[in-house]
């Protein structure tokens, strides 16, 4: 999957002009949706976010990390611990004290992490994921099992993020701020680098670039804008526990990447949109006689994820950028 074909760093035109629309909807949809859908999107916008800062790993770089979520728990376990019982912390040392500490983490992970390759780096990244996972779960002066509970969100004086309005639009604002940046990252000389590791590591290294420093750049960048999500997870939810640092957040991450569009930070965001949506519907499938539908909602989400991979495997935004093809050349 980490091939030239398996990525869409460029979209032609009319999937450009539809993503600027569906940028539009986000924009208005406080005003045309409930105050629990507006909630929904903004937890999808905080996924996609997450998603994104993978995509940087598994869909440029080519680096397939089974831990990411650690990094996305720890920044969240940040609020938590510096929120006082009674009050409100500043956003404007939290939120970057929460993401320079996830991007550390990542720095020292990916220090050892980078080392390895292939089959051997997705196993070391789990095993790591898993050694935070277990130090928070085990540890009651962490929280344990039961997780903490941030009773408020951060306060930014200038806008009051206690309003459901203000922190959809403050998460926008991120989501559309960090894809900005992974676009420009993605073509400047360094991304073009990562782009080359993915494609073929051994040639870059024979034209005297150091690899290395790169992926563990790339590792960290990744760790630190996961820890944005999981800032933002933190505060709109006001509820941090160790399974946000588990396998399956990462594995989750990881077919939100595939399902969107590997490669291209619009479809991580298309991915984690379609993810979630799947997700509630799949869990709300009724009853046919004695099966409940939505209680194997796992197998369904695989299932669709198979066929996704089989039939689409540049993702969602690959398929529609066929199919506009297809149409282009019948209409010529």
């Amino acid at each position: 999957m980490s091939s030239v074909k398996s990525n869409l760093e460029a979209l032609p035109w009319g999937l450009q002009i539809v993503l600027a629309l569906g940028l539009l909807v986000l924009v208005v949809f406080p005003f045309i949706g409930t105050d629990f859908y507006a909630q929904m999107v903004a937890r999808m916008m905080i996924l996609g976010i997450f998603a994104m800062s993978l995509d940087l790993l598994l869909g440029v770089t080519g680096l397939v990390s089974l831990g990411h979520a650690a990094f996305f728990g720890l920044a969240g376990y940040v609020l938590a611990f510096v929120t006082p019982a009674g009050e409100p912390v500043s956003l404007w040392w939290t939120l970057p004290a929460a993401v320079v500490a996830s991007g550390l983490a990542a720095l020292v992970i990916g220090f050892f992490v980078v080392r390895t390759r292939g089959i051997y780096f997705i196993m070391v990244t789990m095993a790591f994921a898993q050694m935070v996972f277990f130090l928070f779960f085990d540890n009651k002066i962490l929280g344990g099992s039961d997780g903490l509970y941030v009773n408020f969100k951060p306060d930014a004086r200038l806008f009051d993020l206690e309003n459901k309005v203000v922190f959809y639009y403050f998460t926008l604002g991120m989501l559309v701020a960090v894809y900005l940046f992974l676009r420009r990252l993605l073509w400047s000389p360094f991304g073009r680098v990562l782009a080359g590791i993915r494609v073929n590591e051994h040639r870059l290294r024979a034209m005297g670039y150091r690899t290395f420093g790169y992926k563990l750049t790339a590792f960290s960048l990744a760790g630190a804008l996961a820890g944005l999500a999981g800032y933002l997870w933190g505060a709109q939810t006001g509820f941090i526990n160790p399974e946000l640092m588990g396998f399956q957040m990462s594995a989750h991450a990881i077919m939100m990447v595939i399902l969107g569009g590997m490669g291209n930070f619009a479809g991580a965001i298309l991915g984690a949109f379609a993810f979630e949506y799947l997700l509630l519907w799949f869990k709300d499938l009724p009853t046919i006689g004695a099966v409940h539908l939505g209680k194997h909602w796992q197998l369904w989400m695989g299932l669709f994820i198979v066929l996704v991979v089989t039939f689409a495997p540049r993702g969602l935004l690959g398929l529609a950028e066929r199919l506009s093809r297809r149409r282009r050349q019948a209409d010529e």
